[in-house]
């Protein structure tokens, strides 16, 4: 039995009928990096394939299960971090008061077996010191998988400033780095990533586009401290956020990879990209959290599908304040339905082949490198384009889209715009300590404050 082969000039008779007389072109949309989504594509539209999979599987599994636990009390970010594992992680993420020194975080991590259970940071600013107390809780094993995330960039480009100038903390970062690295040969040390500009409302382009050049800066700096350019490269963490929009947050990690393969190349050693991505906060509402359910799914199914080697989701209370265990576990719980009971990830890169996938994946690597390009021709690259702000003003011209295109109805978000529940139910968080006022006598620059989209709503409901 044969089945009709519809040409394109059949689609758009039937196109035209439906539209009642409205032009077919009317169904085009462009985003805020300027590129169109066409209603339908063929091969025209991605005569080749992309292959954008990761390198291989994580110990056995489809993706390294990451969590993030926050505290301030060793004890209490100890028994988190075991609950996070013997429940299903493979590894985690630390931050809070207990990086202050190797002393709380070596009684956090107690009970952690480093070389079976990569540990990492989130120190901001600090993070070379927190690197030195995790290095000092290792003792030197040399299998130890430790993922020290530096990334002085995103907080002086959130913050606005930093307590020395910016390139003093970069080169104490790459010193910290050449320190550590011939004792911890499985170590990463540098988290390159736009979610600085992703969480200020940047577009997609724009965010990888930051940490294409935030790569480009840890690297020349590693290499500046001694350190190998294979040893640099594969000390390099890409970080890359993915929300509710799941065919554009599994386009961005797969874009990710292609721009990381040309910048590989140009520092003469071709490597695969290690990815981490995290769901965004930008998408979570605070008002009636639950909601915020559906989304990190739809982050987690977009991460898992864009072949991100690593998938941090938080807690869905996490816009009203620090996610408590239950928050935790959610999060925990729905990757592994993703993973164990979806079986999503069993493909190495189901995205292929898709002719509207692979030519989204392509338009955002192009615009991702176009950025990187617009950064690098500045001498001093991201550095200096956050210091004279044009990177800030490009993308608080993306946020005012976004946030237009929602006032107008152009997009929707569940609980928030549409199906909103009128007596949502309370949603309990942790204590945490309240944030010092970041240091920025040192070093300023125009600073990228982040936003929630559906902030305006809730503050309209309760007005």
């Amino acid at each position: 039995m044969t089945f009709p082969n519809p040409s394109p000039a059949d689609w758009r008779v039937e196109a035209e009928k439906a539209l009642k007389g409205k032009p077919v072109e009317g169904l085009v949309h462009l985003d805020a990096d300027h590129l169109s989504t066409r209603p339908l594509y063929g091969r025209a539209n991605a005569p080749d394939a992309v292959c954008a999979s990761k390198a291989s599987d994580a110990d056995g599994r489809a993706w390294d299960l990451r969590t993030l636990v926050e505290g301030d009390d060793a004890e209490s970010v100890n028994a988190a971090i075991l609950a996070d594992l013997e429940g299903g992680a493979a590894s985690v993420i630390v931050s809070g008061a207990v990086l202050a020194d190797s002393e709380p975080l070596g009684r956090a991590l107690a009970g952690v077996a480093m070389e079976l259970a990569p540990v990492g940071l989130v120190a901001g600013i600090d993070g070379p010191d927190a690197a030195n107390a995790l290095a000092v809780v290792a003792k030197g094993a040399p299998r130890a998988r430790l993922m020290f995330h530096m990334d002085p960039l995103t907080a002086f480009a959130t913050a606005g400033g930093s307590p020395r100038s910016i390139e003093e903390h970069i080169g104490l970062a790459a010193n910290t780095t050449a320190r550590h690295a011939g004792a911890y040969p499985a170590a990463t040390f540098f988290l390159a990533t736009g979610r600085a500009a992703h969480e200020a409302g940047g577009s997609a382009g724009q965010e990888l586009g930051f940490a294409a050049a935030g790569a480009a800066t840890y690297l020349k700096a590693a290499m500046e401290a001694g350190l190998p350019v294979n040893r640099a490269l594969d000390g390099t963490v890409l970080g890359v956020s993915v929300d509710a929009e799941y065919f554009d947050s599994l386009a961005r990690v797969r874009a990710l990879r292609l721009i990381w393969r040309s910048i590989s190349r140009a520092f003469g050693h071709e490597t695969q990209a290690r990815i981490e991505a995290r769901s965004s906060r930008r998408m979570l509402a605070a008002k009636d959290a639950w909601p915020n359910l559906l989304r990190l799914t739809a982050a987690g199914f977009a991460g898992a599908v864009g072949g991100a080697d690593a998938v941090v989701l938080d807690g869905f209370s996490r816009a009203i304040g620090r996610p408590d265990a239950f928050a935790r576990r959610a999060a925990r719980n729905t990757q592994l339905v993703l993973m164990e009971e979806a079986h999503i990830g069993r493909v190495a890169d189901p995205a292929a082949g898709s002719w509207y996938l692979d030519h989204r994946t392509r338009d955002l690597a192009e615009a991702g490198w176009a950025e990187f390009q617009r950064i690098e021709r500045r001498r001093g690259g991201l550095v200096a384009s956050l210091r004279g702000g044009g990177l800030q003003s490009r993308i608080v011209a993306a946020r005012a889209a976004g946030k237009a295109r929602l006032a107008d109805g152009g997009g929707q978000m569940v609980g928030v715009t549409k199906f909103v529940d009128a007596d949502a139910r309370p949603v309990a968080v942790e204590a945490g300590a309240a944030l010092a006022p970041a240091d920025c006598g040192g070093d300023r620059c125009p600073p990228l404050p982040p936003l929630r989209w559906a902030e305006a709503f809730e503050q309209d409901t309760a007005a």
